[in-house]
């Protein structure tokens, strides 16, 4: 059974997160995206878990989805798009996932690691959470901070429950990750030592693609996963992963364990130059460079002659011992997007949160399925003939990875075009009125 998985997320109990990452929101978007398992998020949260337990019940094995009273409570669904699969019914499944942060010292260094783990039931989650209330306070946030090692965790949550899996969330990333150039190490084996064993997969993040984790040959033994880590249930699915196994979480948990390309088809990516660790730089100064560009100022801020900060590209480049556009055998084959919002914003040249996009995003929602069916399914022509011409090109163009990106740095997302101005003005692109 193909299916979508989106692993990674927050609730509204992790700080920054809005107040609409709830349960029934969570049901609610994951429709419109197309995603068909979401990872809950911050099941460490005593007020979260409390949520998940009165507002989920068990569905396949491992999974649990919705109540149908809760489901009812829902306003405004009008626009939802309708079950397109019929091997699936339209209840979005949900996995027990959480996000920790461990900030503690080892080797001489001050670490950060932010780790995933995926839990295969309500009674090991207890456990987990026990031994972690020990530590620290749970109560906090919805993504804990403890001083704990990243090994100790894999431990703890292992001996809870063989199936959980323990995951790095955005390898790359600067401050709080696994490869993190500000506080990480340089290899698995460092960081979890005998525990190493029990790392079945790392989270790319939205900075770094699969080719770039390519260039490493140490992480060929791990599967290369893809998740939002959302603050905001528009956000979610912004990358996932796509499945073709029993949508169960052992299935799933099976697929990425074996890599198996029959069961783990491919993962969906940002362009990784929009993410906001792409280039190195500073953002208070204005200053986006290249890993070359850095090099040559021997990583100093031309500006404020501070360390810049390393970002993605630049960390993959030091750790690499492959050359780019080499490809490990049984490498799980990846798809750039760009969200659906973003492209009729490019199109419409507004911006992603007004009304005229929240509209035509809504208009197409209903009319051709979820978003994930429109940006890598519908059939180009049959978005040019319902009157989007210019959608339908921007859509195309993102499918052939034919954009114009200025990357992202030190915490600023990347800016994409897909239609630069002087093309909109020699192809007379118009601000085309919807047919709907």
């Amino acid at each position: 059974m193909k299916f979508i998985a989106d692993l990674h997320i927050h609730s509204k109990y992790s700080r920054a997160t809005s107040k609409d990452m709830d349960v029934d929101h969570l049901n609610k978007w994951a429709k419109i995206k197309g995603i068909n398992v979401l990872g809950t998020g911050d099941f460490t949260h005593h007020l979260w878990l409390k949520e998940l337990k009165g507002k989920l019940e068990p569905a396949e094995s491992g999974l649990f989805k919705i109540k149908k009273k809760v489901k009812s409570s829902l306003v405004n669904n009008d626009w939802l798009p309708k079950n397109g699969n019929s091997k699936i019914d339209n209840d979005v499944r949900f996995l027990l996932s959480s996000e920790i942060s461990c900030i503690y010292s080892k080797n001489g260094r001050v670490r950060k690691i932010h780790l995933i783990i995926l839990a295969p039931d309500f009674k090991t989650v207890e456990k987990i959470n026990t031994r972690l209330g020990w530590i620290g306070n749970l109560k906090s946030d919805g993504r804990p901070i403890l001083g704990l090692d990243a090994k100790e965790l894999a431990k703890i949550a292992l001996d809870a429950s063989k199936r959980c899996l323990i995951i790095p969330a955005h390898i790359w990333t600067p401050w709080f990750s696994l490869f993190g150039s500000m506080s990480g190490f340089d290899s698995i084996e460092e960081c979890f030592e005998e525990y190493s064993k029990y790392i079945y997969a790392g989270e790319t993040g939205l900075s770094s693609d699969p080719a770039m984790n390519w260039k490493l040959s140490a992480l060929d033994k791990i599967a290369l996963i893809s998740n939002s880590d959302a603050h905001s249930p528009s956000k979610i699915g912004r990358e996932a992963n796509v499945f073709d196994t029993n949508m169960t979480y052992n299935g799933i948990s099976d697929a990425i364990k074996s890599k198996d390309p029959k069961k783990f088809l491919e993962t969906i990516e940002f362009f990784p130059e929009e993410g906001k660790y792409h280039h190195d730089g500073h953002r208070k100064c204005k200053v986006n460079l290249t890993p070359k560009e850095s090099k040559k100022l021997e990583n100093i801020c031309p500006k404020c002659k501070k360390p810049l900060t390393i970002g993605v590209l630049h960390r993959v480049d030091d750790l690499a011992d492959r050359k780019e556009g080499e490809k490990p055998n049984k490498a799980i084959p990846f798809k750039h997007i760009i969200p659906l919002e973003e492209i009729i914003a490019d199109v419409k040249e507004v911006g992603t949160n007004t009304k005229t996009v929240q509209e035509e995003y809504k208009n197409m929602i209903k009319r051709f399925g979820s978003e994930f069916k429109i940006l890598l399914d519908v059939d180009i022509e049959e978005i040019r003939k319902a009157g989007l011409v210019d959608i339908a090109e921007g859509i195309s163009r993102v499918r052939q990875g034919k954009v114009y990106i200025e990357a992202g740095y030190d915490g600023e997302f990347g800016k994409i075009q897909i239609f630069k101005d002087e093309e909109r003005e020699r192809e007379n692109f118009s601000k085309q009125v919807s047919l709907f």
